[in-house]
């Protein structure tokens, strides 16, 4: 193999980072090549879309583009068996963990450890990108007092339980009291939801954290300015994410909501 000629590929989902890691890798010397699935990543970037379950077409395209890393980034819809539309390599991997665990972290890991016998290296997105990890300590003008911190710690508690029964990353706390959690539906939809939950304007916390058992290389929790839009409207007062376990989109930006509105972020 020429390794001049190597490509990194880039299993892309949803927003933004996918463009980013992009770009990061060109700027890096690296060949990007974006593997795109269809109805979830933008074609604008895209060198090849697909179906999510054509694993045996996709593992062929690798091949033959001289990949030798990959990075998995940006959100995926959980699609249904319908939607997949498995190919013959793709059903046998379905075949190893039975169909309900479609769309869990098993799944992405039972593709992981597949590519990687495959010769495929796994690389994270912080490994080409620089300054994407969240932060230590408070990030805003706006301070948690002694009630936020306390509803953060039962929402870090509830978190991990969620994450180590492989559910979700995300939780919002209020009081004390569990509004709501995060499943199938994703923290955008979770924090859509909050809004008729909330009882108290600008007060509660979305507390979001990586899964305990999970593989820092798929699917970290993500966090931007849209997070913070979403808690804002549905009438929480911040945002607590793991320091060095989260990918943030546009910090700054974030910074600059939060201050405006008198929302608090900060790095556990």
């Amino acid at each position: 193999m020429n390794q001049s000629s190597e490509k990194t590929a880039i299993f892309a989902g949803g927003g933004s980072l996918p463009a980013k890691v992009k770009e990061a890798c060109i700027k890096k010397g690296r060949i990007p090549f974006v593997i795109g699935f269809d109805g979830q990543t933008d074609p604008a970037i895209t060198d090849f879309m697909t179906q999510m379950g054509a694993a045996g077409a996709i593992i062929k395209k690798l091949k033959d583009e001289n990949v030798r890393d990959i990075i998995f980034i940006g959100g995926i819809k959980r699609p249904s068996f319908k939607n997949l539309k498995p190919d013959l390599k793709g059903t046998k991997i379905l075949a190893k963990i039975g169909f309900k665990s479609l769309g869990d972290d098993s799944l992405l890991k039972l593709i992981a450890d597949e590519l990687k016998k495959e010769g495929f290296n796994l690389i994270s997105a912080q490994d080409v990108l620089d300054d994407v990890l969240a932060p230590q300590g408070v990030w805003t003008t706006t301070q948690p007092n002694e009630q936020d911190l306390s509803d953060i710690r039962r929402g870090e508690e509830v978190a991990r339980s969620l994450g180590l029964a492989d559910v979700g990353q995300s939780v919002v706390v209020q009081d004390g009291i569990v509004l709501a959690v995060e499943a199938i539906e994703g923290t955008d939809a979770l924090l859509d939801r909050c809004a008729e939950l909330v009882k108290t304007k600008n007060s509660g916390v979305l507390v979001k954290l990586k899964k305990p058992q999970q593989d820092e290389r798929l699917d970290l929790p993500t966090v931007g300015v849209v997070t913070m839009e979403k808690v804002h409207a549905a009438g929480l007062k911040g945002l607590a994410v793991k320091s060095g376990q989260t990918l943030v989109v546009g910090l700054d930006d974030m910074i600059a909501f939060a201050n405006k509105h008198g929302l608090y972020i900060t790095g556990l």
